[in-house]
């Protein structure tokens, strides 16, 4: 079970884009649960009950826990369990229908068209590694892909004479998200004058499974969700951008610039690949300056 707990913390991490810190606190959260229920008896997740949970919350506040951090103890659990359930390794969610705090639901950080520019422009080289972080960077912008969908991302998924990608996301269901000319010529320069240079020769058939990646590391294999994290990290920090900046940040930022330049909605849910559109309504809540905009234009008092 401890496996699970660390593999959603690295999906915390690089997809999500949540701080060591916020890391380091659902981990303790989650440790201390299944320390719980081992002792209990339970040997996997599926095992859980509610009253399960229940106990451990009641045993927790008989310790002398306050309410609000017995709150985030049940945050934690009910995340967890809930990303189980999207990854298919929860056949039911007894934690779904607990009622608790949303204490969860942050808004998420979200660059400037400057700060992305800045990061965009940084690549500038001939070199193979320049001209593969440009394209890989411009594609992730355009498309708000997830950090493990440009990781899986096939040179088939690619079509440009329509001008887009074909996405697996989640659950595997497959979307497709448009992107533009920028993204277009950069991806052009990097299959035609830098890709084959990452590639190597291994045994029979495995190259042929390997090459189908688009973004390749020196190694000749794909990205892993940890490497393009780094990658991203590295030419934020060299664009002298302050605040955390990870793949989803560009995500958000992707979804937040659509929508503060009039893009519906529904539509920017679809290329998200979010199923439910309470998950998109947050870039509602980050693009305040729009919000305030359309008031005043609007509104007959405003």
């Amino acid at each position: 079970m401890n496996s699970l707990v660390e593999q959603f913390l690295d999906y915390l991490s690089l997809e999500r884009g949540l701080s060591p810190n916020t890391r380091l606190a659902y981990g303790d959260d989650l440790s201390r649960f299944v320390r719980f229920i081992e002792k209990s008896g339970v040997k996997s997740f599926n095992m859980v009950s509610r009253k399960h949970i229940l106990d451990y919350l009641m045993a927790e506040k008989d310790r002398g826990m306050r309410v609000n951090s017995i709150s985030r103890r049940l945050v934690a659990i009910k995340i967890f369990f809930r990303y189980l359930q999207q990854e298919s390794l929860l056949v039911r969610n007894v934690a779904d229908v607990m009622d608790s705090p949303k204490l969860w639901k942050v808004l998420p950080e979200v660059m400037s068209t400057r700060e992305v520019e800045k990061m965009l422009e940084l690549p500038f080289g001939d070199d193979k590694v320049s001209i593969r972080d440009k394209a890989l960077m411009e594609l992730m912008y355009a498309t708000g892909l997830r950090v493990s969908e440009a990781a899986n991302l096939k040179l088939d998924d690619i079509h440009f004479d329509e001008g887009y990608i074909r996405c697996l996301g989640k659950g595997s269901k497959v979307r497709i998200v448009p992107f533009g000319d920028q993204a277009r010529i950069c991806i052009n320069r990097y299959l035609a004058d830098s890709r084959a240079g990452f590639l190597k020769s291994g045994k029979p058939g495995e190259v042929d499974g390997l090459s189908r990646h688009v973004f390749l590391t020196y190694r000749g294999k794909n990205f892993s969700r940890k490497g393009i994290w780094k990658l991203i990290k590295n030419y934020a920090r060299k664009a002298g951008i302050r605040r955390r900046v990870s793949p989803h940040t560009m995500r958000h930022s992707f979804a937040s610039h659509l929508l503060a330049n009039g893009a519906p909605l529904r539509v920017i849910q679809e290329m998200l690949g979010h199923a439910d559109i309470a998950t998109t309504q947050i870039y509602t809540h980050v693009d305040q300056g729009r919000l305030k905009s359309v008031h005043a234009k609007f509104h007959p008092r405003a």
